[in-house]
């Protein structure tokens, strides 16, 4: 173990014998670091985080802070659990959890860019990139694989499906399904994410159906559990299945097109 000598771990800490340890930083009592950690300097790990192996920490980071909740008392305190190859840049924020019982859950493989923010409860998947700024409340849920452009800001209890994409300074009120791109000052469906789906290995065959799906669910005019149950129907399939399960779990409803958009967009619901 590499430890400055201006840093402060608190007894009842766990820390991995691997882990380095820059200056000025503080590894609160309760808190777990696991195998090959980098904590660099100024870093505040809170008592109830819980870290695997292989993250890195930057310079100002804060992870497992207290909830951002006007009602929030130490005894409500839930974890904050972080897994595997995580990286946070400097000056992110991550708060515990503070309503349910597994608190806070980040997965594997994220990169959180400078300033970015989960709050309360968050549950984020795996392979994500938030940049900068970009501010998750608390009880917002991230699949896998998506992309929060800067300054993007998501609602409380709201859900971003797999391989999403939110465009650069949007306000997210309602839920984002799966493989779909959205921007606007307030969200708004523009079309698939191509980009992301191509650079991920879907096939022309798996984008088609996708396509198809959303068309028949959101453009075609049918009351929705029509569209869901035809899709279902027509559109076989493991893409169509975690369109369908996201929609029909939805609580603050889905994201509209946006009604502006005259011309099909590259990647669009109506492209041929």
């Amino acid at each position: 173990m590499r430890i400055h000598p201006t840093a402060i771990i608190e007894d009842g800490a766990q820390v991995h014998e691997s882990v380095t340890i820059g200056p000025y930083s503080i590894i609160e009592s309760g808190a777990v670091v696991g195998e090959g950690c980098r904590i660099e300097s100024h870093v505040r790990i809170f008592g109830v985080t819980r870290m695997g192996a292989y993250n890195r920490v930057c310079h100002g980071a804060t992870l497992g802070s207290e909830p951002q909740d006007l009602r929030f008392t130490p005894e409500k305190a839930r974890p904050l659990i972080i897994g595997d190859h995580n990286h946070f840049k400097e000056c992110v924020n991550i708060s515990g959890g503070v309503k349910s019982e597994d608190g806070t859950r980040i997965g594997n493989h994220n990169y959180w860019m400078a300033f970015s923010h989960a709050g309360h409860d968050c549950i984020v998947g795996d392979h994500n990139i938030f940049a900068n700024t970009a501010t998750l409340a608390g009880h917002v849920e991230v699949g896998d694989h998506c992309f929060l452009s800067g300054q993007v800001a998501v609602h409380q209890f709201c859900r971003i499906g797999s391989y999403v994409m939110i465009g650069g300074v949007t306000g997210v009120a309602q839920d984002v399904p799966p493989y779909l791109l959205a921007a606007g000052q307030r969200a708004r469906l523009i079309g698939l994410n191509v980009v992301g789906l191509r650079r991920h290995g879907f096939s022309q065959a798996q984008r088609t159906r996708i396509k198809q799906v959303y068309r028949l669910i959101l453009r075609s005019g049918l009351r929705l559990e029509e569209g869901l149950a035809r899709a279902e129907a027509e559109y076989p399939g493991p893409e169509t299945a975690r369109i369908l399960a996201f929609i029909r779990a939805s609580r603050r409803g889905i994201v509209s097109f946006a009604r502006e958009a005259t011309q099909p967009q590259s990647g669009a619901i109506d492209e041929r």
